[in-house]
């Protein structure tokens, strides 16, 4: 689907069209999860302090001075400017809370209290709302009040601590890992507080509390088991799964010099990798023969890959009916058929850069699709929409806060 750029939002559409959401939230974690709703149609209003905006205007590669992160992470919203550091600014910020059926925040639980964006005053304003709450170290802790960023939220989580080598330093993925998975699993959350309300007459609220540790650690499902169960501790074991290695799992290069990654972890697959190999596939029957024979199937892979172009060992592996893929960088995506067939890649009409290439509203309804109607806004470009038609503020209202430079 390829959509038009449209300032008002005629080609909004998807499951969530009609759901108000206001989002006092910078950056990934907070954001990202009001762009899963935006995706799917919800009204988003992103509210920015006047001047400088959302940090993550600024943030990541430019073109010609133009920043492109943002572009994505704030399609299909709406930008308002609001200055909650002055009263007349949360004046209008307790009018956007009562008027929206999500509220989403990320500042620090003081602060909260100080603005009156915390769980109680919302909930006072607005009994129906459901509240997503992201921090550090979330609501109930000590630290409710510490400052935490994704990276942080990696290393508590675990999963720091199980990527790299055995032998080298734990790794943290090249993006905003452990922000982004908040902000999918914030999205999922607000869904399900979403269902309630609409199947409970007695709906009162809903106050979700979410550190940014919890989302990956909740993902890493054998961790706390086997350190309660077996008193472990797994370590990083580089391309492997740390507590269940599979009999071929790893990365190799081609004789040309690009990187394929193989798996095969079924009894089935890794016979079709010996026999690929001309090893003898009855010495790999069995599970256990499978383990005991890791190194020697690894060993074989990399000295038969680095003997050929990717493209000839690509070939073999999907005769031979073994999994296998070039590890692809962002040219190789933009070039890749099943990623045009599946229409991931969209183009849309940005007023600074002309048309622009980026995902597709992902996943994919068949009946009712979302939709991207325009790129990241101008700083508060929606300021007359949202607060003159949305809530109701008159000209001289909006005019007065303008020019003292609340909004």
């Amino acid at each position: 689907m390829d959509d038009r750029n449209d300032e008002r939002g005629s080609a909004r559409q998807g499951q969530l069209t009609g759901l108000k959401v206001v989002e006092f939230a910078h950056v990934v974690a907070g954001p990202l999860a009001g762009a899963m709703l935006a995706d799917q149609g919800a009204d988003v209003v992103h509210v920015e302090p006047p001047g400088a905006g959302d940090a993550a205007r600024a943030m990541g590669p430019k073109r010609d001075g133009v920043p492109l992160w943002f572009k994505v992470a704030g399609r299909n919203k709406r930008s308002v400017t609001l200055d909650l550091h002055r009263e007349e600014g949360r004046e209008v910020a307790r009018s956007l809370v009562a008027w929206a059926d999500v509220v989403i925040v990320t500042l620090r639980a003081g602060r909260l209290r100080a603005w009156g964006l915390d769980w109680e005053a919302v909930h006072a304003l607005n009994p129906k709302a459901v509240l997503l709450q992201i921090s550090g170290f979330g609501a109930t802790s000590s630290r409710a009040d510490a400052p935490g960023f994704g990276k942080m939220g990696e290393a508590r989580s675990g999963v720091v601590h199980l990527t790299g080598f055995p032998d080298g330093p734990p790794v943290h993925t090249g993006f905003s890992h452990g922000d982004a998975v908040t902000g999918l699993m914030g999205a999922y959350a607000i869904l399900a507080a979403l269902h309630r309300r609409a199947t409970d007459p007695e709906f009162d609220g809903e106050w979700i509390d979410l550190a940014l540790f919890e989302p990956l650690f909740r993902l890493v499902e054998w961790q706390v088991i086997a350190h309660d169960q077996l008193g472990d501790a797994p370590m990083r074991a580089g391309n492997q799964l740390a507590v269940a290695p599979a009999a071929v799992i790893n990365t190799y290069r081609s004789r040309d010099g690009d990187w394929l990654t193989v798996t095969s972890a079924t009894l089935r697959s890794v016979r079709n990798v010996a026999r690929l190999l001309g090893l003898p596939d009855e010495e790999f029957a069995t599970s256990e023969q499978q383990h005991a024979g890791r190194e020697r199937l690894d060993e074989g892979l990399r000295a038969w890959i680095a003997e050929r172009p990717a493209a000839e060992c690509l070939a073999e592996f999907e005769r031979a009916e073994v999994v296998a893929s070039r590890v692809f960088d962002a040219a190789d995506i933009a070039a890749d058929p099943v990623y045009a067939e599946r229409e991931d890649i969209i183009t849309v009409d940005d007023p600074d850069l002309g048309p622009v290439r980026m995902q597709a509203v992902i996943p994919h309804f068949r009946r009712v699709p979302g939709a991207v109607w325009r790129t990241g806004p101008a700083l508060g470009a929606d300021n007359d929409l949202v607060y003159g038609e949305w809530l109701g503020l008159d000209d001289d209202r909006r005019a007065k806060l303008e020019a003292s430079g609340v909004i």
